[in-house]
């Protein structure tokens, strides 16, 4: 089956790939195409990160765009981790096959939301800091350590690879206080 990138959009929850653990891929220039098409697809919706199964394929790869916040002294946001991990990236991440090796930190609450649950965000816990390994877009496999919103991106990214999403790692305060969004959007998939 050939895939028009053009064609791919952020598929919204309760879709069903959402819930599934993607598959391992190689690369090829098919991949390669969207691959692209997703930093396009993130960088419209305004997100700092996507996966394939938001996009209705069940593969092993994300794409990640957490730029450097202008407002934030970084020194200040790193204050609880290493100051000599990158806590953002100055362009577009592509990462195939990804697999976390390492945690470390503490677990830190953050607000999050995701592109494929629109109007919905909650308090996640997370580790401080976490090391991937994974497939560049030219073939190379890399080894990447992270701290703060890029290292919550990159986990992020991958629970969506393992069919898990915010909700399932949201505190019970968060899940009341989006129940009739989560309901709503329920309802309106099986329209």
């Amino acid at each position: 089956m050939t895939i028009n990138p053009e064609k791919l959009r952020i598929e919204l929850y309760p879709t069903e790939v959402l819930r599934m653990k993607a598959e391992p891929i190689e690369l090829n220039d098919e991949v390669r195409a969207v691959a692209l098409r997703m930093i396009d697809l993130m960088k419209g919706a305004q997100g700092i990160g996507l996966a394939a199964p938001q996009i209705g394929l069940s593969w092993r790869m994300f794409v990640a765009h957490v730029p450097a916040d202008p407002n934030l002294d970084s020194e200040d946001d790193q204050e609880e981790t290493d100051p000599d991990l990158p806590i953002s990236c100055d362009s577009p991440q592509i990462f195939i096959n990804p697999e976390i090796i390492e945690f470390a930190g503490e677990l830190e609450p953050y607000e999050e939301g995701c592109l494929s649950l629109p109007g919905i965000t909650g308090e996640v816990q997370r580790p401080a800091i976490v090391t991937v390994k994974a497939i560049t877009l030219d073939g190379q496999e890399v080894t990447m350590r992270a701290s703060g919103l890029l290292a919550r991106c990159w986990q992020h990214e991958i629970d969506h690879l393992d069919g898990v999403l915010i909700l399932d790692k949201m505190n019970q305060m968060s899940r009341f206080k989006n129940r009739s969004r989560i309901k709503q959007m329920e309802k309106a998939a099986k329209r």
